[in-house]
């Protein structure tokens, strides 16, 4: 007899920091201008905000890294930069948090991708300003992605894909992550963009949210009934083996082979949802390589998913905080 899920759910935890990730994706500068807002400006209808500090963070697919980490796992990063302050000062950042930064190609051809986001001191953001080069990438550069992917994947427990259509996940990049992932008999996740979805074929599991399985099925999901037939049309249409639908308020929704299960939000205080994916992805391939059943890995990712919403920005947790919010649950 299986031990209670509790006690399961608690031995992955412990089990998170022997485990290996790679992570393959669209890396991210996350960059903050916080400020006081005290009036609008006489120039044009618009706060003003008077400068107080700037706070980087790691965003994207270095969010997923950054997660893994923050929960005890190991984590090697494939990724594209440009040669630029941006990127080296996204290599710094990751390098602090012992992120393994050898798989990231530098394309002088390109901006290193950064958001920048002026907040207020109460964590209202105000705007972003976008800097980026999204052309998928190619020659050389595809190549040396490739050739990363496939070297580190040689050491990894499981494979996780962070698309944010910035130009460094490409057909051919995702065509030979899934032969690395079969080649050594270990999972590829995917956190989808749906115009890729004719890229992700043969993956174990894609994490599309509610608007992204709308879209790529053209079918209304506001019910659990209307998920499980939007994940299932998704799957066929993605052609891989499972899928898993964030639902944000909603919970999450896993369709393995015919059976669908609902897992209710457990979130108690929603603050920002930014990177909440990335948290959830990043949770299921750590259970996925800590050896847990899929469905506990599932409440893993829920119950993650739920505790970073509580904070702002692209946010991390900890094992322990993870493990609090399982006994609290329990």
């Amino acid at each position: 007899m299986s031990p209670p899920i509790p006690d399961r759910l608690r031995k992955s935890i412990e089990r998170f920091r022997y485990t290996s990730v790679l992570i393959v994706g669209d890396v991210m500068l996350d960059q903050f201008v916080v400020g006081r807002v005290n009036r609008i400006s006489p120039e044009a209808p618009v706060p003003v905000v008077q400068f107080e500090y700037d706070d980087y963070r790691v965003g994207g697919a270095s969010n997923v890294a950054h997660n893994v980490r923050a929960l005890g796992g190991e984590v090697d990063l494939v990724g594209l930069t440009g040669t630029d302050a941006a990127g080296q000062r996204l290599r710094r950042l990751l390098g602090e948090r012992a992120i393994g930064t050898s798989g990231l190609v530098a394309d002088p051809s390109r901006r290193t991708t950064t958001k920048l986001r002026i907040v207020t001191n109460r964590n209202l953001q105000v705007a972003r300003i976008d800097y980026e080069t999204d052309q998928e990438a190619t020659g050389a550069t595809e190549e040396a992605l490739a050739v990363q992917a496939e070297t580190l994947a040689q050491k990894a427990s499981v494979i996780v894909v962070s698309d944010y259509l910035k130009g460094a996940v490409t057909r051919t990049l995702m065509r030979r992550v899934v032969a690395a992932g079969r080649a050594r008999g270990i999972p590829v996740l995917v956190d989808p963009k749906i115009p890729h979805i004719d890229y992700y074929a043969g993956t174990t599991i894609i994490t599309p949210n509610n608007h992204e399985a709308e879209v790529a099925t053209h079918m209304r999901v506001r019910t659990p009934d209307e998920a499980v037939a939007a994940a299932h049309a998704f799957r066929q249409r993605a052609g891989c083996e499972r899928v898993l639908i964030t639902r944000g308020e909603h919970g999450m929704l896993l369709l393995d082979g015919e059976r669908a299960e609902h897992f209710p939000s457990v979130a108690r205080e929603v603050s920002d949802v930014t990177g909440a994916g990335d948290t959830a992805i990043a949770t299921l391939a750590l259970g996925f390589a800590a050896g847990a059943e899929l469905r506990d890995a599932c409440i893993l990712a829920n119950h993650a998913a739920g505790l970073v919403v509580a904070k702002f920005g692209p946010a991390t947790l900890s094992p322990e905080e993870l493990t609090q919010a399982i006994d609290s649950a329990s």
